[in-house]
C-alpha cells in the first residue's frame, strides 16, 4: 500500500502534526489545528554535535564496541517501516505494545483517496469504550463493566427498599397465614350450622359403600366386583354441599373485602387489601374477582381433589413472588395485601447497597 506524502496527525501526539514523505516522517510537528505550509517542512538546521565526555556508553557519546546499538523506534526517521503496509506508527499513544491497526488521530488515505484529510478512526468521543478525543480502546467509563450502575439504573432487589403500596408496608407473610386460618376456621364454622344437616343426609347415602370398602381393606382383598353403588341423591347432596360451602365463603368474604379491604382474620391481624394503582376502596367487582381464584376450585374437589391443588398454589405462591408478594387472586383482582395504616411500620433501612459489600440479599 502507499501512502502519499503530506501533513498527517502525528500518531505518538494526536494534538500535533507532521509530514510523511512517504517513507518516514520528516520536519518539526505543528499543533493539529494550524494551517500547515503547502509542501513539506523546511529542512531542520542540523543540531551540534554534544561535546564528548569521558567514559564509554556516557550521553553523547558513540556506542561501546562490542555493544548493541539501541535501533529507532518504529515511526522515528530511519526507523522501520510498518509490517502490514502502512505508515510505522510507534505503537498505541497509551503506551503498551503496538497494534495492527489505524492509529488514533486518523490513518493517512491510501492511494487514489480525496485529499481531503485523514478519515477518522476508531468509535467517536463518548462512545463505550473510546478513549479521549475518540481514541479507540480507551479506558472504560468509570465504574464499567463491574463498577457500581449510573445513576437510573435498576438496582438489584436486595439493595433497594422494599415496595410500600400507598405508602403502607407490605403485610408479613406469618400474619396473611394466621388471617386466612382464622377465617377458613370461622367459615368452616358456618357450614357446620348451615350444611350440617346435608353432609349427615350424605355420610348416610354413602355408608354402605365406605363400610364394604373398608372391610375388603382389612381382609386384604383388592377386587372392586360387587361393591354397593351410591344412590342418585348422594350426587344430589354432594352438589347441594359445594353449593352452600361457597355461598357462604362468598358471603363471609366479598361484601367485607368490598368494604373495608379486611375480613375478621385480617382485622384481627392488622392487614388489608387494597388496590394496586388506585386508593379508593376495592369495589364489590374487584373483590368478586378476587374470590373466584379462591372460591370456585370448591366445586373442583371431587374431581381427584384438582380444586384443592389449585388453592394450595393459590395461597403459597406469596412466599415465592416478588416484590409484592401477590397470591393468584391478587394478581386476578389486581390487589396487594399490606398492614393496615395503625399498624404500619416506619420503613426500614436497606441492609447494604448495590455497591456495598456488607450488603446481600435478605435472608
Amino acid at each position: 500500500m502507499t501512502v502519499q506524502p503530506g501533513w498527517y496527525a502525528d500518531p505518538a501526539e494526536p494534538t500535533t502534526q507532521r509530514y510523511w514523505d512517504g517513507e518516514g516522517w520528516i520536519g518539526a510537528a505543528l499543533p493539529v489545528d494550524a494551517t500547515p505550509p503547502p509542501g513539506p517542512p523546511p529542512a531542520e538546521e542540523p543540531e551540534p554535535a554534544p561535546a564528548p565526555s569521558s567514559g564509554a556508553g556516557a550521553p553523547g557519546s558513540p556506542a561501546a564496541p562490542g555493544s548493541p546499538a539501541t535501533p529507532p523506534p518504529p515511526g522515528a526517521p530511519g526507523g522501520p517501516a510498518a509490517p502490514w503496509g502502512g505508515p510505522p506508527w510507534g505503537g498505541p499513544p497509551w503506551g503498551g505494545p503496538p497494534v495492527s491497526g489505524p492509529p488514533p488521530g486518523g490513518a493517512p488515505p491510501v492511494s487514489g483517496a480525496p485529499p481531503s484529510g485523514p478519515p477518522a478512526s476508531g468509535p467517536p468521543a463518548g462512545w463505550p469504550g473510546a478513549g479521549p478525543a475518540g481514541q479507540p480502546y480507551g479506558p472504560p467509563p468509570p465504574g464499567a463493566p463491574y463498577g457500581p450502575p449510573p445513576p437510573g439504573w435498576p438496582q438489584p432487589y436486595w439493595g433497594a427498599p422494599p415496595p410500600r403500596p400507598h405508602g403502607l408496608e407490605l403485610a408479613p407473610l406469618g400474619a396473611r397465614v394466621v388471617a386466612r386460618l382464622i377465617d377458613i376456621s370461622l367459615v368452616l364454622l358456618l357450614n357446620v350450622v348451615v350444611n350440617g344437616w346435608f353432609v349427615w343426609r350424605f355420610v348416610q347415602e354413602i355408608e354402605p359403600v365406605t363400610r364394604e370398602i373398608f372391610r375388603r381393606a382389612l381382609a386384604g382383598e383388592s377386587t372392586t366386583e360387587g361393591l354397593p353403588q351410591a344412590s342418585a341423591q348422594a350426587d344430589g347432596l354432594q352438589v347441594v354441599i359445594l353449593l352452600i360451602a361457597v355461598a357462604l365463603w362468598f358471603a363471609y368474604e366479598v361484601p367485607s373485602v368490598a368494604n373495608t379491604g379486611q375480613t375478621f382474620g385480617k382485622r384481627v391481624m392488622g392487614i388489608k387489601v387494597v388496590p394496586l394503582a388506585e386508593t379508593e376502596q376495592l369495589g364489590f367487582g374487584r373483590s368478586f374477582r378476587r374470590f373466584n381464584m379462591l372460591g370456585l376450585p370448591v366445586f373442583l374437589w371431587s374431581c381427584c381433589g384438582i380444586g384443592f391443588l389449585i388453592q394450595l398454589v393459590d395461597c403459597a405462591l406469596p412466599f415465592f413472588d416478588r416484590p409484592l408478594r401477590q397470591a393468584l387472586h391478587d394478581k386476578r383482582g389486581q390487589t396487594v395485601v399490606v398492614r393496615s395504616s395503625s399498624a404500619a411500620t416506619p420503613p426500614a433501612e436497606p441492609t447494604g447497597t448495590p455497591h456495598d459489600s456488607s450488603g446481600g440479599p435478605p435472608s
